[in-house]
């Protein structure tokens, strides 16, 4: 026969245990890389329409010619335009690890969520500019 008090030690043993308390510190760094990644973004997005002008425009014309090597450069530029959102994910990556190592040796706990879901977002917005750069380069004549 089980006693309640049995009953409620037992519940109480299987209850969820909460999550940690956010770090703030933690959490600013992630918001920090999370804006990194969005200010690549919205670079690459500023040059990708240029970009693509120049691409249009030496679709035909030879390797040598000076439109291709303007589109070249163009699409130099615009793969340097999103080195903040491919940075933010190399940090978040990092960051990522270290954190499961620390929350693993028992010298943090939490916030590895968090930075797992920012550094989801950079890596969506760093494939998402990779295919349309692979797009752009498919287009253009090889030398």
């Amino acid at each position: 026969i089980e006693t309640s008090g049995a009953r409620r030690q037992e519940e109480e043993q299987q209850a969820p245990v909460p999550a940690p308390a956010p770090d703030p510190a933690l959490m600013a760094q992630v918001q920090k890389y999370r804006d990194d990644a969005k200010a690549g973004q919205s670079a690459f997005e500023t040059a990708l329409p240029g970009t693509e002008q120049k691409v249009r425009a030496a679709s035909g014309a030879a390797v040598d010619s000076e439109v291709w090597v303007d589109a070249q450069q163009a699409v130099s530029s615009l793969d340097a335009s999103r080195t903040a959102t491919v940075s933010a994910l190399a940090s978040l990556d990092v960051m990522y690890i270290d954190r499961l190592n620390a929350i693993a040796d028992g010298t943090a706990a939490g916030g590895d969520t968090d930075i797992d879901s920012a550094r989801r977002v950079a890596l969506s917005l760093v494939d998402a500019q990779n295919d349309r750069l692979d797009a752009i380069k498919a287009r253009l004549p090889l030398p």
